[in-house]
């Protein structure tokens, strides 16, 4: 792909619209209601971001260096419309400072400009810009985008992987963690204003065959695991992996129905190891050592593996070690 630097005019750039960021707030107002405070807000107008940086703070940065560092990156369409990939929230905030008469020149910005692009060329460049670039979108926008290449473009797992890198395991919990939290949690929501895709990252941990299994075998759903997660008994996203201990326990499930699973977890007074020694630890010497144990394992331990119901924890996170193993083993062997 070809692209050349220039200096465009503010008046003939247009926002990117389709951006996940922005798109479902920007839903609910007909073109002639999107005004530029509209888009301000869907940007993130006064709120921070998980890097700290604010779209209020990045109007300051921008004002103060009279322009902007690392130029925006536009479509020139065959219809000679520049329309941005890579840049919203920087042609906004110009926008807003020629409209204004902010001291300075903001009439054009800078821009890296590429013509007539394809679709797949231009999933490519978002996605290499947001998922892996040094400014990623939250969770939840990139798990919006993923299933939109998935279920609406209908690309294969494959070329999205190609776009953006990563693992199909991966790209697949991403896309139906995105399914079910719109299908299972904004579906019970009283109002769609209380949609709070922070949430995300727990749907994502229900993925995890796991959990998913253990609500099964005790007859909850998704359903539940939504409420549950309206209702704060999910408290944290790393908390949900412990829900199948806490569910097959009586005393520890009423707990966190009346609570939350951090005070469930006290029930079952399981012993936590310390975690921060581990993951400093590379995982090859990780993976020597399980092999190690697992070769030595006796078999009265693969009996209560088997068919003692005190010993289904360890052995649900055997089948997780297996689920993972077996996802970078197919990838490899790839050609």
């Amino acid at each position: 792909m070809e692209s050349q630097y220039q200096e465009i005019s503010i008046d003939e750039i247009q926002l990117d619209f389709e951006n996940p960021r922005i798109s479902k707030f920007l839903e609910q107002y007909s073109k002639d209601q999107l005004t530029s405070e509209a888009i301000s807000l869907a940007l993130g107008g006064g709120s921070d971001d998980k890097n700290g940086t604010s779209y209020g703070s990045l109007k300051e940065s921008i004002k103060s260096n009279q322009g902007i560092i690392h130029p925006i990156i536009v479509n020139k369409t065959h219809d000679e419309k520049y329309i941005v990939i890579e840049g919203n929230t920087r042609v906004q905030i110009y926008k807003e400072f020629n409209e204004s008469h902010v001291p300075g020149s903001w009439n054009k910005i800078r821009s890296i400009v590429y013509n007539d692009l394809s679709d797949s060329q231009i999933h490519a460049i978002r996605l290499q810009a947001h998922l892996v670039g040094p400014r990623e979108w939250d969770p939840y926008s990139k798990a919006k985008y993923l299933n939109y290449l998935s279920n609406q473009e209908k690309l294969p797992i494959q070329q999205i992987i190609s776009f953006c890198g990563g693992r199909v395991n991966e790209i697949k919990k991403f896309i139906d963690a995105f399914n079910d939290m719109e299908k299972y949690y904004r579906g019970i929501l009283s109002y769609d204003s209380e949609f709070d895709q922070r949430e995300f990252s727990k749907f994502m941990e229900l993925q995890n065959r796991s959990v998913k299994d253990a609500l099964v075998i005790n007859k909850y759903n998704r359903n539940d695991f939504a409420k549950w997660v309206i209702n704060g008994n999910v408290d944290t996203a790393q908390n949900v992996r412990k829900l199948p201990a806490i569910i097959k326990n009586d005393e520890a499930m009423k707990v966190f129905l009346k609570s939350n699973i951090t005070e469930a977890v006290k029930v079952l007074a399981i012993e936590e190891f310390d975690t921060n020694s581990l993951s400093e630890v590379p995982y090859e010497h990780l993976a020597v050592e399980l092999t190690k144990r697992l070769r030595n394992i006796k078999y009265q331990e693969v009996k209560n593996l088997k068919y003692d119901p005190r010993y289904e924890e360890k052995k649900e996170i055997l089948f997780d070690v297996l689920e993972e193993l077996d996802a970078i083993i197919k990838e490899i062997k790839e050609e």
